[in-house]
């Protein structure tokens, strides 16, 4: 095993990413392994307890038997995740729309959802860039989320997301529509080919604006990186270092022009289709509707709950497993 060749800890970054990728793929591995495990050891037991007519121990088989499937179904959810980037961590971010307050307030909602889905799923999540609205919630923020298939999941969830609810904001108790978008890319290490001529960027630094000390906020350590012949600009000011802080920068950047070299090609293919998929505002992915009725539905499969409290609260697991098998039928169909 390379973990225990002599040397091997003694270049630090090499080795934490194989040991990363080691733990992604036992994460992929294990689970499969102890699922034929147990089904073994519950077909003997079945066997055993068929022979002597053990009514008790069957009933018992039965409830591990439905344990059993709920796990078969956890893997099959995981066979979806098949993408070449899904198993990869992911650059993950939340802009609000026109609005206001509103939209800020919603992106801050929105936020509190997906921290609550990454606790649960015990991703490891870095703030890298933040915007506070200008009265409450967030006008933007951007994260680094690592973990097993995080791009694979929070992919499902890029598009724009609607609110309907009485605003909070509104002295009058009108009814209000709010939309913020939500996107996600890859995150790469050095095994993307993406060719950045220096000539091609600007490079600004200034002073961090969030939470962070007097040393962020009192030098400029955050980097703000600009693409000129495609308009990308990202940001990011997580790190007191400005050097690391830019290599952070420079990491996002390549992974939003390799995904806009990938959007290029898939639209040529969708033109195929008659399917352009673009994402805009008013085309939202899914709708939160507070009042006068309760219910979160997503347009792209039609899965919906009535339960939008739980939505809220980061259980949004049904609906990107929802997504993952619409998204493979709509995939097979095309290759048919």
């Amino acid at each position: 095993m390379a973990a225990s060749a002599e040397g091997f800890w003694n270049h630090a970054e090499s080795a934490q990413k194989v040991v990363s990728q080691l733990s992604l793929l036992k994460s992929i591995v294990n689970p499969i392994e102890k699922l034929e495990k147990d089904a073994k050891d519950l077909l003997e037991l079945f066997e055993l307890a068929s022979e002597e007519s053990d009514e008790d121990i069957l009933t018992s088989i039965e409830t591990d038997l439905t344990a059993l499937l709920r796990v078969c179904e956890t893997m099959e959810l995981q066979g979806l995740l098949s993408g070449p980037q899904d198993m990869r961590n992911c650059f993950f971010s939340i802009h609000a729309g026109a609005g206001g307050t509103e939209s800020c307030d919603w992106a801050n909602m929105l936020m509190r959802m997906y921290s609550r889905f990454f606790e649960a799923n015990k991703y490891r999540v870095e703030e890298l860039d933040i915007t506070p609205g200008e009265e409450a919630g967030i006008r933007s923020i951007s994260l680094r989320v690592a973990g097993p298939f995080s791009f694979g999941k929070l992919s499902c969830e890029v598009g724009v997301h609607r609110l309907v609810r009485i605003s909070p904001f509104d002295s009058q108790s009108r009814r209000h529509t709010s939309f913020v978008a939500v996107d996600c890319i890859p995150e790469f290490e050095d095994d993307i080919d993406i060719d950045i001529e220096d000539d091609d960027l600007r490079i600004d630094f200034y002073r961090a604006s969030g939470a962070g000390g007097q040393h962020v906020n009192k030098t400029s350590s955050a980097v703000r990186i600009t693409h000129e012949p495609t308009g990308i600009v990202v940001q990011c000011q997580s790190q007191r270092s400005q050097h690391k802080n830019k290599a952070q920068a420079m990491k996002v950047l390549k992974a939003r022009m390799y995904m806009l070299e990938q959007k290029k090609r898939d639209d040529q293919i969708a033109q195929l289709y008659g399917d352009k998929g673009d994402i805009a505002w008013g085309n939202q992915i899914r709708s939160y509707v507070m009042q006068p009725y309760q219910m979160v539905k997503d347009h792209r499969t039609n899965y919906q709950t009535g339960n939008v409290q739980a939505v809220m609260d980061g259980d949004i697991e049904a609906f990107i497993e929802s997504y993952l098998r619409f998204r493979a039928k709509k995939q097979a169909s095309k290759g048919k």
